[in-house]
């Protein structure tokens, strides 16, 4: 065992089958990924990295990436948003659960026979990639901003490990997730989301300001003056860190009324698809949303909790299709 690997602790919440579950073995990413040791420093006699360095969260990912996932070529356009991976992935796998019960069995689902749609993957477009590679799932990746479905396809195309398995889409309507974009031909297992969660440009930059306030606190803070220089530089090392387009960050209505609108949508496309998803990540919403899916007479609705310390957010995941008709549909893959 690596050093960096010796005394690792189980991180609470995530789920049983993420890679990710322990802390990070910084020996083998840096063997998968020499560039990396530029960044590695020693943080109470552990290896970390200086996670205010927004090239350092990159070079990590990248790490992270090859050596668990074998995606060796990754990049992100500058001011876009950076995933944190672990908790990426523990949506794809509380995704298996909900297949492996539509299909009435404990084994996750896999293999190409499956395909998933992610709504807003961003120019990091981390869902496709992690689903394709541990599942061996297909995947169509939609976005309203070019550049993110150009980044996001040439990180596909780049990676002979996916080929084949990922699809990267322009959504014209930039008010819609389905319409427009899903042909009448088309048919998907799933849809995930990870939606703008913030109402406005005010609320995105109040909360990266929490965040800032939060994760950079110094042990010892400067005063006066010296404590406004330095606030102000946490914040734009911190902005460059976690990035994101507004877009990405934020839409009017906040991610309640992206959500909304993705119910109403699905209506549309209620035989195309099994099971529509979305993370929720402010727990008011869920009543909202729960009762706008009783009035779309869905068959069924799930709420998942998933943890990351402690952080936790929900996915709500519903179908028009009752348990027959899910294992009915379930047989070409089961």
């Amino acid at each position: 065992m690596s050093k960096s690997k010796a005394g690792s602790k189980v991180k609470s919440g995530l789920h049983p089958r993420n890679k990710h579950r322990f802390n990070y073995d910084f020996d083998a990413l840096q063997k998968a990924l020499p560039e990396l040791a530029a960044f590695v420093i020693d943080v109470r006699g552990r290896q970390s990295i200086d996670f205010s360095d927004p090239k350092a969260v990159i070079c990590l990912n990248q790490a992270l990436l090859k050596y668990h996932y074998g995606i060796a070529f990754w990049e992100l356009p500058k001011g876009y948003l950076c995933p944190a991976i672990p908790g990426r992935v523990d949506y794809v796998h509380y995704l298996s659960d909900l297949l492996a019960a539509s299909a009435g069995t404990e084994q996750p689902p896999k293999g190409r026979k499956l395909r998933g749609m992610d709504v807003g993957t961003g120019a990091n477009g981390i869902y496709p990639l992690l689903a394709a590679r541990e599942y061996g799932w297909k995947m169509l990746g939609s976005d309203i901003d070019p550049l993110s479905v150009q980044t996001a396809a040439l990180v596909a195309q780049s990676n002979t490990s996916l080929k084949g398995m990922i699809e990267y889409r322009l959504q014209p309507k930039k008010t819609k997730t389905f319409s427009g974009l899903i042909g009448t031909d088309e048919v998907f297992d799933f849809t995930m989301c990870n939606p703008p969660f913030h109402a406005s440009a005010e609320e995105a930059n109040a909360a990266a300001q929490r965040k800032v306030t939060n994760l950079s606190q110094p042990k010892k803070a400067p005063r006066g003056a010296k404590a406004a220089v330095a606030k102000t530089e946490v914040s734009k090392t911190m902005k460059l860190n976690f990035g994101g387009q507004n877009n990405e960050l934020w839409c009017k209505g906040g991610e309640a009324e992206f959500i909304g609108r993705m119910i109403k949508e699905s209506r549309d496309f209620a035989e195309q698809c099994l099971w529509f998803t979305s993370l929720v990540s402010k727990q008011e919403n869920l009543p909202r949303l729960q009762q706008q899916l009783k009035q779309a007479k869905v068959a069924e609705v799930k709420v998942i909790e998933m943890a990351q310390g402690q952080k936790s957010s929900h996915i709500i995941a519903w179908t028009y299709m009752d348990t027959e008709q899910q294992l009915a549909w379930s047989e070409s893959w089961r």
